[in-house]
């Protein structure tokens, strides 16, 4: 949403239309001159045919050098090298009615790939046109209209029925909101007061108000249509492999002509090896396989930053995989509350979480959440302070408290009661302890459980071609392996910091391609060094999400072997439609150059294999 941003987007559909004009322009003098050819010709002047058919030939060969020379500049050499060596060569050796069926079914073929990338490319750039350009605002008791960029966080937003939520932000109130275009998810949510919801989905229930978290350029929504621009640019390693197939392909085409014309004596028969060489849609096969795969996997909620990307993940041979917020929710939930003598189990979590109000720990603000569902009174703690990442301590009712960890907590119990707090805590279980008046008052048991189905996930991930699963996680060994025991999982590796993950990843690519699936700011430089990095996109770190090269828009794993799926059929296909492709090709030069088809015939035969391995690239945007 940045003034870069949207010039590119102004300049975009210029291009766009200058292309578009050179293909419609391409079409009509193709046509037009091959129309008139044969009329011409049908009435017995085969000399206005001639001349009909070489007007109609070369504006449409002096499109295709432009395109070539533009490409050539950019570094990229492609097979429309042959359709030029194609039609230059049959309006030399005489053979316009080749030429012009050639001319005819190139600009054919630039049609059909516009067709072809507008269909596949249509549930990503479905995204551009919902960006909202101004949002409701209050200011100083009334409403007004401001553009999205001018809103800053702490704004207080009117969302009506049917607008997209401009900003990340606070519900105030209740929402309905359909997240379809963010997370594939057919069914509207529901938001609850202070719940966070995300820039990009539409309203579908009473207006309500939203207090902006972030400004419009740093916001979710921003965030996935600069992803899909750049999906939108990217080139994938296929496609670009294909390219430089083309090199040799073409040493082979002019070898193989220049030796039936030394051969034969006969400069048609190299004409006709050059015409039926002419795969000129025949490599859009691979970017429309690759956008279309792309495409099905934004309906699943899976932002795929670009054909690279889902060409990667359509090969992956090891996945290493974060546990606190990828495998498990991330937030851990009270499971059991061990009270001292004389103590209360509501008084206890009542006490700790009175404490834990002065902290923004997760845990701590966990703890809070449970103590307002159990309508627990909480008071304010006096003389409270907040030792980071450990505890917190305070005065309550004249009392001296504190809450934390075993650590935070040690120094001030007594040895019997320190050996009785280590033995109350089960394998995998977080221990939340809280002292009084130096005294142990009780403990509280949390723990992180698994999303739901991720076995499952995982081991369709297994029969997709994974071989390798590794959990990398930061926690204490025994507290992952009580967690993801029943997972099946080739490795654990625990106690681990960014580095450590970094480390890991660098091994396991020994073994293949690696994708590391994380959700925290500590996973990001582990999936910069992975093959492919994939994010959990939902209430992920921003780090994370910027370092990946995949999104998961959805909360949980189901998605990503969704799109797995996906970007393996995709894949196959593309491959199917080269080999396939290329293989006929390389039958029909053979046929030429031996004299059993003439310029016109392999002209038309060439065609009709180009624009089957298209329509079967297509097929990508099929369910399976």
């Amino acid at each position: 949403m940045t003034e870069a941003r949207d010039g590119r987007m102004a300049a975009a559909p210029n291009g766009a239309l200058v292309r578009r004009l050179a293909r419609i322009g391409a079409i009509v003098c193709a046509l037009t001159g091959l129309a008139f050819g044969l009329l011409a010709w049908g009435i017995g002047r085969p000399d206005i045919a001639d001349l009909a058919w070489t007007a109609g030939v070369i504006p449409v060969l002096v499109i295709l050098v432009g395109e070539i020379v533009v490409s050539l500049r950019q570094g990229n050499f492609g097979l429309d090298i042959v359709a030029a060596l194609a039609m230059l060569a049959a309006l030399l050796v005489g053979e316009t009615l080749a030429a012009a069926v050639v001319a005819l079914m190139y600009a054919g073929g630039q049609a059909l790939e516009a067709f072809a990338e507008g269909r596949a490319g249509r549930e990503m750039t479905a995204l551009l046109d919902r960006v909202p350009k101004h949002a409701t605002r209050y200011r100083d008791g009334a409403l007004e209209t401001v553009p999205i960029a001018a809103i800053v966080p702490g704004d207080r937003l009117l969302i009506h029925l049917g607008d997209v939520l401009p900003v990340d932000g606070t519900v105030a109130g209740a929402a309905l909101l359909d997240q379809s275009a963010l997370t594939g998810e057919s069914l509207p949510v529901a938001r609850s007061d202070g719940e966070t919801a995300m820039s990009g989905a539409s309203n579908v229930g009473a207006a309500f108000d939203l207090v902006a978290g972030e400004s419009a350029a740093r916001s979710t929504y921003a965030g996935i249509v600069r992803m899909v621009e750049e999906a939108a640019r990217a080139k994938a390693p296929m496609a670009r492999l294909a390219d430089r197939y083309a090199l040799g392909f073409m040493a082979v085409t002019i070898a193989l002509s220049l030796g039936a014309w030394l051969l034969s004596g006969d400069a048609v028969r190299a004409v006709a090896v050059l015409v039926v060489a002419t795969p000129c849609p025949l490599i859009l096969a691979v970017p429309v396989a690759i956008v279309a795969g792309m495409s099905r996997a934004a309906g699943r909620g899976v932002l795929v930053k670009g054909g690279g990307a889902l060409e990667t993940l359509g090969r992956i041979d090891t996945l290493v995989v974060d546990k606190t917020g990828t495998l498990t929710h991330g937030i851990a939930t009270v499971t059991r509350i061990v009270a001292s003598k004389g103590w209360d189990e509501a008084e206890i979590l009542r006490l700790a979480a009175s404490l834990d109000q002065l902290s923004q720990h997760a845990i701590a603000r966990a703890l809070v959440a449970e103590a307002h569902r159990r309508d627990l009174v909480l008071v304010m703690p006096q003389e409270g302070r907040e030792v980071a990442g450990e505890g917190v301590e305070g005065t309550i009712d004249g009392r001296a408290m504190l809450v934390g960890g075993r650590q935070h907590v040690a120094s001030a119990l007594a040895p019997d009661e320190l050996a009785a707090l280590d033995a109350a805590v089960p394998a995998g279980a977080l221990i939340v302890a809280l002292v009084v008046e130096g005294r142990l008052a009780g403990l509280i048991l949390m723990q992180d459980g698994l999303r739901d189905g991720v076995g499952a996930t995982l081991a369709r991930m297994r029969a997709l071609g994974v071989g390798r699963i590794v959990l990398a996680t930061g926690d204490r060994r025994d507290v992952a392996l009580a967690v993801t025991g029943d997972l099946g999982l080739d490795a654990v590796a625990a106690d681990l910091v960014p580095q450590d993950k970094v480390a890991l990843v660098g091994r396991e690519k020994a073994g293949g391609s690696v994708m590391m699936v994380g959700d925290g700011v500590n996973d990001a430089p582990a999936l910069v060094a992975a093959d492919l990095g994939v994010a959990m996109g939902v209430e992920g770190a921003a780090a994370s999400a910027e370092a990946a090269d995949i999104i998961l828009l959805r909360d949980g794993l189901d998605g990503l072997a969704d799109a797995m799926a996906i970007a393996r059929r995709s894949r196959r296909i593309a491959l199917q439609s080269v080999v396939v492709g290329l293989g006929l090709s390389g039958l029909g030069m053979l046929a030429a150059a031996a004299g059993y088809l003439a310029p016109v015939q392999g002209a038309l035969l060439q065609e009709l294999i180009d624009v089957a391995v298209i329509l079967n690239a297509l097929r990508a945007l099929r369910p399976a």
